[in-house]
């Protein structure tokens, strides 16, 4: 999404945005066709657009705080859990997965702890 935006509502050619995101052309070309990244369609989520924007407006002023970055890439994955976002692509993952049954993106990871490579809740 924030590749798409570079290029389209920003006018940045693929090469440059390529370099400010590192990755490659070729990355930024099937991100912006979205051939590549859009198992979660996030792009209709009216709570997430201003969250990548702000991101992207910290990437092209170039003097952007590490910490204020990832503070907004944090709130994003929250928004993306907390609206159920994340269920489609759990659903697509795995056939196992009973959405209706499963409250996983929605409960404090404080609440969870790893056994036996099993992650249970407590």
């Amino acid at each position: 999404m924030m590749a798409k935006e570079l290029v389209d509502e920003h006018g940045l050619k693929q090469d440059k945005v390529a370099e400010i995101l590192g990755m490659s052309q070729s990355a930024v070309s099937k991100y912006s066709r979205k051939v590549r990244g859009y198992v979660i369609r996030i792009d209709d989520a009216q709570e997430v657009r201003p969250l990548i924007s702000s991101m992207v407006v910290l990437l092209l002023n170039g003097r952007h705080q590490r910490t204020e970055f990832l503070q907004l890439f944090c709130q994003t994955c929250m928004v993306v859990r907390k609206t159920g976002l994340m269920c489609q692509f759990c659903e697509k993952s795995s056939p196992k997965v009973k959405i209706e049954e499963c409250d996983f993106c929605i409960n404090p990871v404080s609440k969870r702890k790893q056994k036996g490579g099993r992650i249970v809740f407590v």
